[in-house]
């Protein structure tokens, strides 16, 4: 494992471009296994999780080419296993959307419990209840395992949470039934729309993608596809809340402006000034001021996903700051690091965070503890006078393409040290 060290003070300026949306590759790399025939997927983005879904399909029988690139050849012309390699499962929480095409490939599916960030706090009963409601029955193991003997059917099914992952895993399983499944309070974020995208291209008949109501027309033997990935809006939001943290300037390409808007008006409502123009954003140097409250909410509303990094924006802005993730838990407790830090906050319970700015931020070693609040850590330390120690590097590398570069290439003086 690695360690950032960070010396904070410098402003960050300067231009870059996103990759793919983190988002939607792993689940359009699963419904490449929907198909024996040659999927191209392109922009994709280089990052830890993509890594560990395609040694996951290379596991059950993948030819994968062009890893550690922005294009991916991936040809599942044989599946030879119904149970993915349980170490990399443990890694990765987006290893779930394997079940529906291992199931439609192989007839059934073992899943050991997947990873990544709070697994014991984040279940998958949503996609284990739309997969037997199209045939999967359960079976008795130490892991999650099931089995469809006599395939898997279409039906019609309204989800009890609006789930990015389990409305994907249904879409997934969908494609496979012959006929017509119709899934209600499903999700609409961009990148389950880019999934229904992908699977257009490969044959599946998708109405309504982006609305909460989805009806797919499944069971044919699909095709091939190319795809070129839309940019990753989080990783774009994700920047420049580190430029206007730092009291930067920032101009980044990539991300569609529609998928930009809730960043923005986010930042908008803190006084940041920021414009999205011909798909460059750009944030410029600012004193933000406290929004008030902000909640987060199912797409279109503020994503959960860049809840830690506005909390820490909050720390810099005049005033206070009622962050409300009312989607998951421990999401916030990460930034009681924060207090550490010098940061005038108070948590108020696993989904409330109170603060009170502007607070002139002191470094010190710091815990990534998850993906998103582990890049919310590294834009803290960035403000901070003096020097901070942030590991594990990797936790955070797993959603941001080549970390340590970038930083540096807007003027961060920051260094990796290994273990």
């Amino acid at each position: 494992m690695s360690t950032l060290l960070i010396e904070g003070g410098t402003r960050l300026s300067g231009r870059l471009d996103v990759e793919g949306n983190k988002n939607a590759a792993l689940p359009l790399l699963a419904a490449c296994l929907l198909t024996s025939k040659e999927c191209t997927l392109t922009n994709m983005p280089r990052i830890g999780d993509v890594e560990v879904m395609v040694r996951l399909l290379q596991d059950l029988g993948a030819e994968v080419h062009g890893l550690g690139t922005s294009t991916l050849r991936v040809c599942c012309a044989s599946v030879n296993r119904d149970e993915p390699d349980r170490t990399l499962v443990g890694r990765l929480r987006g290893s779930v959307l394997l079940l529906g095409p291992l199931l439609a490939r192989r007839g059934r599916a073992r899943l050991a419990p997947p990873g990544g960030d709070f697994p014991a706090r984040r279940t998958i009963a949503t996609h284990l209840e739309a997969l037997v409601a199209m045939g999967a029955r359960m079976v008795e193991s130490d892991i999650h395992a099931l089995e469809v003997p006599d395939g898997l059917r279409p039906t019609s099914i309204y989800l009890q949470e609006a789930s990015v992952t389990g409305t994907e895993t249904a879409i997934l399983a969908a494609a496979a039934a012959p006929g017509i499944t119709e899934i209600r309070h499903a999700a609409c974020e961009p990148h389950v729309v880019e999934l229904c995208r992908f699977l257009g291209k490969m044959g599946v008949g998708i109405i309504g993608a982006g609305t909460s109501t989805l009806r797919i027309e499944g069971g044919c033997d699909l095709s091939g596809a190319t795809h070129a990935l839309n940019g990753d809006y989080i990783e774009a939001g994700s920047w420049a809340v580190v430029a206007a943290v730092t009291g930067g300037e920032i101009e980044i390409g990539g991300a569609r402006d529609e998928d930009i808007e809730v960043v923005a008006a986010v930042l908008k409502q803190m006084q940041v000034r920021c414009s999205m123009d011909a798909g460059i954003f750009r944030v410029e140097a600012s004193k933000p001021v406290a929004a008030g409250r902000i909640t987060t909410g199912l797409w279109p509303g503020f994503p959960s996903d860049l809840v830690s990094l506005v909390t820490v924006l909050a720390t810099q802005a005049e005033g206070r700051t009622l962050v409300h993730d009312w989607m998951y838990e421990l999401r916030l407790f990460a930034l009681e690091q924060l207090s550490g830090m010098r940061a005038d906050l108070f948590l108020c319970d696993p989904h409330r965070i109170i603060v009170n700015g502007p607070s002139r931020l002191r470094g010190r070693p710091l815990d990534s503890r998850d993906l998103r609040s582990g890049m919310a850590l590294i834009a803290a330390a960035l403000a901070a006078d003096g020097e901070s120690r942030l590991a594990p590097l990797e936790t955070v590398e797993r959603g941001y393409t080549q970390l340590v570069a970038r930083l540096r290439q807007l003027g961060a003086k920051v260094s990796r040290e290994a273990a």
